[in-house]
């Protein structure tokens, strides 16, 4: 069965309210850095699968060869293709990590390259500013 606990290492941006630039920009780089890492496992397991389906189909042509019984050719080969087909899955997970992950430092450095000088501005200032939104009702 598949572990479904964080690995040591791995962190997840919290799910908060807070919309201030610098947390956005934290949350943001978060995503990207963890769909890079979850990216490089699925690589790694998708290499896996692959070398276990072939195995497995060169097993069952030795089964077949030393003429064992043929259930036992046909559950191998039931594996090999079992482990081709959820390849072919993970594959699509591995593609969709990756794009997720390019989308989101492209969001960030949108959201870099429209709230940057703002924040600065915001940030740079000894009075308090108005939050957000304040002078649009």
């Amino acid at each position: 069965m598949s572990d479904l606990t964080p690995r040591p290492g791995t962190f997840a941006a919290p799910t908060d309210g807070d919309n201030r630039y610098k947390a956005v920009q934290s949350k943001l780089r978060s995503l990207s850095k963890a769909m890079d890492m979850a990216s490089i496992e699925l690589e790694t397991l998708l290499r896996g699968m692959r070398m276990n389906a072939q195995r497995a189909e060169g097993l069952a042509v030795n089964i077949a060869n030393a003429e064992l019984d043929p259930t036992f050719v046909e559950m191998t080969n039931q594996v090999a293709l079992a482990l081709g087909g959820a390849a072919v899955e993970v594959q699509k997970l591995h593609e969709t990590a990756q794009e997720v992950s390019g989308q989101a430092a492209d969001a960030q450095r949108t959201h870099a390259r429209l709230y940057e000088a703002l924040d600065d501005i915001r940030s740079s200032r000894r009075e308090r500013t108005p939050k957000p939104g304040f002078l649009a009702h």
